[in-house]
This record gives C-alpha cells, sequence and structure tokens, in this order.
C-alpha cells in the first residue's frame, strides 16, 4: 500500500511538472487572444499609427496574405501613414494607379508640399480617385473592410482610418444554367458573386421600385445576403415576414443557400420543399413580377424564392418562352411524369401481389411467365432496383462529368441486364424502374425531385402490405398533409386550395399571355399587371396599319 501511494505521488508530480514546462513554453501565436464583435465594435482606432499598426499586428500578423506597406505623406511635415490589405483579395493595379500614385507621386506635381496640405485634400475626397472611400472609427468595422478586399489606410495622429473599395478577388464568369436548361430563352445563370447576380436582375427589370436590402450573416463568415422584393407589387405582410425570419437566424456561417431554406421556411420536417431554388435571372425576375420576394446570397449561384408553392414549383422557365398550347402539353405530362415518379412501382407492387384480377390474362400470363425463377417478391425486387437506380444516380452525379456519363449509362446497362438474365429481377421490373427514373427527371425544379423518392419507398411498403388500400392510404395521407402546408403563410397547394378560378389560367394550364391580366392574388399586393383586351388578331379591311 505505501509502494503504491508512492507511486501516485510520482505521477502526479510529472504531470505538475510536465503542465507547467507546457505553460511556460507557451507564445502568443500558441494561445492568441479571440477578440469578439463586440469589444472590436468598442475598441476605438488611436491616433498613434504604430498602436494601431501593433494592434493589428497582434490579430492578424500570421496570416502570409497580409500586407503592410508603410509610406511618408509629404516632404516637409511628414506624417508616417500605412496601407494595410490582404494580397488575395485585392486588385493591385488598381492599389498603384488609384491610391499609391496619388499619395507618393502626384501630390507634388499639384503643389502639395505639406503632410497637413495633402490630409486635408484627401479627407476632401480630392485625392484618392476611387468612388466607394469612407472613414471608420473603430476595428471592427476595419477588419470588415479588409475581409472583403479593401485597403485601410492608417495615417499617424488622425484618429480614423480611410477604408479604400479595391476589390480583386477572382469570380467566376457568366455562364449557361446547368441545373435548368432552355432550348429557348435566356442563356446566363447566377454566379458566386453577389453584385454580379445583383446586377442580371438590374438588366432585366429597370425600376426604380426594385429593392435590394442587404443583410450579414454569420457571426464568423459575414456572408453578405440581399433580400429582393419590388415595391407597390410585392406584399409588405410578405416582405416583413421574410425579413424577420432572416435577421433571427444567430449562426457561426452561412456557405450557401440551403442553410437559409433549412432555417427560414414553415414546416422542417416535411419532404417537400416550401421555397422556391434557381439559377436563372430570368426565374428570379418573374418571381419578382409575381409579388415573391427573392434572397441571394453572396458565395453560391441559386437564388431562393419565397414562397414556394407547389404548383410553382411544378413550373419552368420555358413555359412562358414557347407558345402557350405546346406549354400547356408539356405541363400536363410534366403533372403525369410526377405522379409516375411517385405511384408507379407502389401500383405495380400491390396489382402484381393482391390484384391480379385487374390484370387482363394474356398481359398476366407475360407477367407470370417473366417473374418465372425469380425468387423474391415483387415488394423486394422493386426495392433492389430502385436501390441500384439510386446508387447509379447519385454515383454519376458526384463522379466527374465525362466520367460520370459513361458509369451511369453502362453501369445501367450492365446491371440490368446481368440482373435479368441472372433471375434476380423480371424484365418487366426493370422498366418500371427505368419510366419511373426518366419521369423523376422532368420534374423542373430539382429540390422537389429529390424529394419524390423519400414518398415513394413508404408508398411501396404500404403496397407490399396492403395492396391497392395501402397506396389509396398513402396517397390521401400525403394530400392531407399537402393541404395542412404553408410557404410564408401561403397554403401550399394554392390556388386550388383555398379554391380560386381566377389564378387557376397558371396552373395545370398556361393560359395565353393575353388573359394572364393578374398577378397571383395570395402573393402580390398589386393584382394587375396588364392591360385587358390585349388579344392579336388581324387588321380589318380599310384600316390604316398604323
Amino acid at each position: 500500500m505505501i509502494k503504491f501511494l508512492k507511486k501516485m505521488t510520482r505521477v502526479r508530480q510529472n504531470k505538475n511538472k510536465f503542465k507547467s514546462e507546457k505553460s511556460v513554453g507557451l507564445s502568443a501565436e500558441d494561445n492568441p487572444k479571440i477578440y469578439t464583435g463586440k469589444e472590436l465594435r468598442n475598441t476605438l482606432i488611436l491616433p498613434s499609427l504604430k498602436k494601431n499598426l501593433d494592434f493589428l499586428k497582434e490579430m492578424l500578423g500570421a496570416n502570409v496574405d497580409l500586407v503592410i506597406r508603410d509610406i511618408q505623406i509629404g516632404r516637409s511635415e511628414i506624417r508616417p501613414a500605412a496601407l494595410l490589405y490582404f494580397d488575395n483579395l485585392t486588385d493591385s493595379s488598381l492599389l498603384d494607379q488609384h491610391v499609391l500614385r496619388p499619395l507618393v507621386l502626384e501630390v507634388y506635381a499639384t503643389g502639395l508640399r505639406t503632410g497637413p496640405e495633402i490630409i486635408d485634400q484627401l479627407e476632401a475626397g480630392n485625392l484618392i480617385t476611387r468612388a466607394e472611400l469612407k472613414k471608420v472609427e473603430n476595428f471592427d468595422a476595419l477588419l470588415d473592410g479588409l475581409l472583403i478586399g479593401e485597403v485601410a489606410l492608417l495615417i499617424d495622429g488622425f484618429p480614423y482610418a480611410v477604408s479604400i473599395s479595391i476589390k480583386g478577388y477572382k469570380s467566376r464568369n457568366v455562364a449557361e444554367p446547368d441545373s435548368e436548361p432552355v432550348v429557348r430563352g435566356p442563356r446566363d445563370s447566377f454566379v458566386e458573386t453577389l453584385s454580379t447576380n445583383i446586377s442580371l436582375i438590374r438588366r432585366r427589370l429597370q425600376s426604380p421600385n426594385l429593392v435590394f436590402e442587404p443583410i450579414t450573416l454569420g457571426y464568423i463568415t459575414k456572408t453578405k445576403v440581399s433580400m429582393a422584393y419590388l415595391r407597390g407589387v410585392c406584399s409588405p405582410d410578405l416582405v416583413r415576414e421574410v425579413r424577420t425570419r432572416l435577421k433571427r437566424i444567430h449562426i457561426d456561417g452561412v456557405l450557401e443557400s440551403g442553410y437559409l431554406e433549412e432555417l427560414i421556411q414553415d414546416h422542417p420536417y416535411s419532404p417537400f420543399p416550401q421555397v422556391g431554388v434557381t439559377e436563372r435571372p430570368d426565374r428570379a425576375a418573374a418571381g419578382l413580377l409575381e409579388g415573391r420576394v427573392v434572397i441571394l446570397t453572396d458565395n453560391t449561384p441559386m437564388a431562393l424564392l419565397a414562397p414556394g408553392e407547389f404548383f410553382s414549383l411544378m413550373q419552368a422557365a420555358e413555359d412562358y418562352y414557347n407558345r402557350y398550347i405546346f406549354s400547356t402539353l408539356i405541363r400536363f405530362l410534366r403533372y403525369t411524369a410526377f405522379i409516375m415518379a411517385l405511384l408507379l412501382p407502389a401500383a405495380y407492387i400491390a396489382i402484381t401481389t393482391y390484384h391480379q384480377e385487374m390484370i387482363p390474362t394474356q398481359l398476366l400470363v407475360s407477367i407470370m411467365a417473366a417473374r418465372l425463377g425469380v425468387p423474391f417478391p415483387a415488394f423486394l425486387e422493386a426495392l433492389l432496383m430502385e436501390f441500384s437506380f439510386e446508387l447509379l444516380r447519385e454515383a454519376g452525379v458526384r463522379l466527374p462529368r465525362p466520367v460520370g456519363q459513361a458509369v451511369s449509362i453502362v453501369g445501367a446497362l450492365v446491371i440490368g441486364q446481368a440482373a435479368v438474365q441472372a433471375s434476380l429481377v423480371s424484365p418487366l421490373m426493370v422498366i418500371v424502374v427505368a419510366v419511373t427514373g426518366i419521369a423523376n427527371f422532368t420534374i423542373p425544379q430539382f429540390n422537389i425531385s429529390v424529394a419524390i423518392p423519400t414518398l415513394r419507398f413508404p408508398l411501396m411498403l404500404l403496397a407490399a402490405f396492403l395492396g391497392l388500400y395501402g397506396v389509396m392510404t398513402g396517397v390521401l395521407l400525403l394530400l392531407l398533409h399537402m393541404f395542412s402546408l404553408r410557404s410564408f403563410g401561403v397554403p401550399y397547394l394554392s390556388p386550388l386550395s383555398p379554391f380560386k378560378p381566377g389564378d387557376l389560367k397558371d396552373v395545370a394550364v398556361r393560359a395565353p399571355w393575353w388573359t394572364l391580366t393578374r398577378r397571383p392574388s395570395e402573393t402580390a399586393d398589386a393584382s394587375l399587371r396588364m392591360t385587358p383586351g390585349q388579344i392579336p388578331h388581324p387588321p380589318k379591311k380599310g384600316s390604316d396599319p398604323s
């Protein structure tokens, strides 16, 4: 017992010795002080240039891309100054031309000699030839500017800094949309830069009533978010609700608009999306004209549209660019494809398992002959094929594009043919799963097309146990759930429920443009969008064409 106590004492002494040696070896870089935004807002910029630089180096000095350029202002009564910026976020050519050259060289050609004279001209805005120039008085605003690509000018003796916008970070060029391609229509899409996305909408809606409200979200990322709406068209209640939901978000970072989508929707546990998602500026502009709110997030090419009712998510931008007869037929095909993608495997399982009397005799004989030798029931057979199809689809998305397409096509052919030859599945089941997958791909909105498989599997399970009664029960429960949903207070199945006949012209059908004289009543504050009676007609005989 005495030996054990001595051993424990030595172990405790060694631990204390290790802790003391470790604490002595810590440097300021190993154990830096963490400053909060509140502390930085309360920390004012001092007149002493040295103290300001020491404070900034304490926070940012370990960054390899931080540049501190010391300069001298004036030939007599010299004032020391410093330019601070992050090398990868600024345009060095603009910095040389519009900041360094006026401060260091061109001031003497204008007759300015002393530091105070130069600073007077700097305060008047007559020296640095950049449009965005502002004074900052605390370190929070100074660091916010540095981290988005601005250059900070600190001058000895002045209790503020001059923040100069010279952003020069790399961004992707505007290209064709990948997730929403069209045959007829604009070919530009949103990019990862917020200012570019705003300009793409401004080009389409040249109205002074178009408002982009700035919001900053994420206390680490400080992501810029812009809430866009048309004043006088969008309902003020909807604007107020979207603004409230965005401003109540308190999170460390927002890296993509999907973060916001989950945090602002009405029913987070529902498989149905309640916010529209698009990468097309024309679709965003069309949503604004209908009285919706568009949410643009920096660093992502995806914009959110609120509210997002079910029927609006089933519409494509090209519906309004083609003739109304063709667009109406396409919409009928799209709704049919939605029903097939949701119910076709479940209906096949239910009919072949419990309701063979519903199948014509000749077709039933063909189905039984095809299933001869298959060891699994129809439910397991469908489950195996659906799982294989979803696996191939996900692999095709994640692999590099040229390889992914080849893997998807070859994998589907090889696996399907091999499964049929091995008598693991019947040929008809392969056809059912393939048609289901193709029907799923016709849904224009990706966020609702990915929700269909999550609903398809429970319906298949109900069909396996209860037949068509289970399928109809599942459909009724699904409809009751959809009737109960809201998107920013708007009924999810509007205008079907509540029933509004005037808004049905743009739901199952796409009526001619001269009949779409009013905006959706659930979203728009001003309903009239077109003067009635504009149906085209040939000129009358003897009338003046002018």
